[in-house]
């Protein structure tokens, strides 16, 4: 007994060996060191941005404040359905790249090549697109830093906090998230008090606008047509800017495979994200209707002239509105800090998609080498090459590049979700026919299998639909249709391709597994692991907080 080896732990925070050596496939060499209050906050933190706080402003010109409030409610339930899908399988199953993975696995290989790559462009196009607002949010204040070196220096400082330790990335996160929730809770005391009264002006407008008698056509305003049409094309366009500003359960599902004790802080998380989303959004999209109206014609000159930074944010309009003149300045000073953090989050995301696609064998086996700190360095270059975009703001107006990125991204994520949500009903129904029952899963997401449908009906249908104002006479554009529809396109291709050439089957419920050498392996780390206590007064308080 004495020369009894001792038994190995895991206590490193290292989960190996993800896919089996025979296969020739690279390990899963990244590092739990993802806490709760980092995954929650990464998962706050990577949605809200510059489309919450400025560009929402375009749609409640053209839809009024009842279908910018009734197109964020809609879509929020959408974001409830795709949230009890991911949080059953990833609670259970918490891998790196998750839910590209399960497509591979519960579906067809060929599927999850095709939802790799297009959650890679996603979240990869992000990149340049904040970058771009960074730079028009500076220019709130001087426009003599050449635009070159405000993207250069940009990219660098995103560069920086993606190459150290997983540990680093979470804590700028999550005290850059910090920030966003200032700056949404602020903006929404903003409302209240001076909708009361409580404004230089004493001017205690309340709904004044969302009274037709008080602004022709409020609260659903006409768009394009007149009449009922009009308004349905209001609130279509409200729904489709809702499409692109909301998500989260994504960005939470992707921290599974770094999260420290995963089957205890994801199902919080996944619990906690989306009402707290909700409240952001919902209760944001009300707030805009409340402080400006839809037809204000400064708002409307401010976003015709793409006035930088805060400028063309409603809520700056309304604070000038009121003689409120040092607010905007912290506005833009906190949008400021909300786009790096999402830029920060999707560099992070897009590089954990490619990493994933390598341990899978769907892309070259470099780009899932890790450093000794457990980051996937050439994912994370070959996302920053793609984040070289940005410079195309050097040769073309700002507006329109930021508008291609969005059309691009839009339709990429509505397709994403769609993934999402038919890979969940492979899963379910495997389970049902291998008799496996869901009560053992960490956590049992509720009105299944209604959200699995609800979910891809609405987000496939949605993503046909949101680039329609190009197919409006007089409307055709080239790179807009190309940006809105490039990757409908692309993605039966890239399945079509995987199929044909790797002869990938579809698999069936009755054959399907489970990731069971995985799951293992994070059982085992589970049973050994012993948390680190929380260094310094900030990370307890943070931690007690956001438990």
């Amino acid at each position: 007994m004495e020369n009894e080896k001792p038994q190995k732990t895991y206590s490193d925070l290292d989960i190996v060996s993800h896919v089996s050596d025979t296969l020739n496939v690279p390990h899963d060499q990244t590092h739990r060191k993802l806490k709760g209050r980092h995954i929650q906050l990464i998962g706050i933190g990577g949605t809200i941005g510059t489309a919450l706080f400025v560009q929402i402003g375009a749609a409640l010109t053209e839809g009024g404040p009842g279908s910018l409030f009734l197109g964020f409610t809609i879509w929020c339930s959408f974001i409830l359905a795709i949230n009890n899908c991911l949080s059953e399988m990833v609670t259970w199953i918490p891998i790196a790249s998750p839910f590209v993975r399960f497509a591979d696995r519960f579906v067809d290989p060929a599927l999850g090549f095709c939802a790799g790559i297009n959650f890679f462009v996603f979240e990869a196009a992000l990149v340049p697109f904040e970058v771009v607002a960074f730079n028009l949010v500076l220019q709130f204040w001087t426009d003599a830093i050449p635009i070159a070196a405000v993207i250069a220096v940009g990219l660098a400082v995103v560069v920086l906090l993606n190459l150290f330790a997983v540990g680093w990335y979470g804590e700028s996160e999550f005290w850059l998230a910090v920030g966003k929730v200032v700056l949404a809770v602020g903006l929404m005391t903003f409302t209240f008090i001076t909708m009361i009264g409580g404004n230089p002006l004493r001017d205690t407008y309340g709904f004044r606008n969302w009274d037709p008698s008080k602004v022709p056509g409020a609260p659903f305003a006409e768009h394009i047509k007149t009449g009922s049409l009009g308004r349905f094309l209001g609130f279509l366009t409200c729904l489709i800017q809702a499409a692109f500003t909301i998500a989260g359960p994504d960005y939470v599902s992707m921290t599974a495979g770094e999260a420290e004790l995963p089957r205890r802080t994801l199902p919080r998380a996944f619990n906690s994200v989306f009402y707290r989303l909700t409240t952001f959004f919902v209760l944001g999209s009300l707030c805009v209707g409340i402080v400006v109206p839809y037809s204000d014609p400064n708002l409307r000159q401010a976003l015709s002239d793409a006035r930088p930074g805060a400028g063309s944010s409603p809520y700056v309009i309304a604070m000038e509105r009121l003689n409120i003149p040092v607010l905007p300045h912290i506005v833009n000073a906190l949008i400021m800090t909300s786009i790096f953090s999402a830029g920060n989050s999707y560099v992070y995301c897009a590089s954990r998609t490619l990493f994933g696609l390598a341990l899978q064998g769907k892309m070259p086996r470099v780009l899932a080498r890790c450093t000794k700190n457990g980051v996937p360095i050439y994912s994370v270059a070959v996302t920053l090459a793609v984040a070289l975009l940005s410079f195309l703001q050097v040769s073309n107006n700002a507006a329109v590049v930021l508008q291609w990125f969005v059309n691009l991204v839009t339709a990429s994520q509505l397709l994403n979700y769609a993934i999402i949500s038919f890979t969940y009903l492979k899963f379910y129904y495997a389970l049902k026919e291998q008799g496996i029952d869901r009560d053992i899963l960490p956590h049992r997401s509720f009105w299944q299998p209604f959200c699995g449908y609800y979910a891809f009906i609405g987000t496939f249908v949605m993503a046909f639909v949101s680039g329609w104002t190009v197919f409006l006479p007089g409307n055709w554009d080239i790179p807009t249709f190309l940006f809105s529809y490039a990757m409908l396109g692309l993605a039966p291709v890239l399945f079509i391709f995987w199929k044909v050439c790797r002869r990938s089957s579809w698999q069936r419920s009755e054959d399907t597994t489970f990731f069971e050498k995985e799951r293992e392996e994070v059982d085992l780390y589970e049973d050994t692991h012993i948390p680190e206590p929380p260094s310094g007064v900030f990370a307890k308080v943070a931690d007690f907080l956001f438990v």
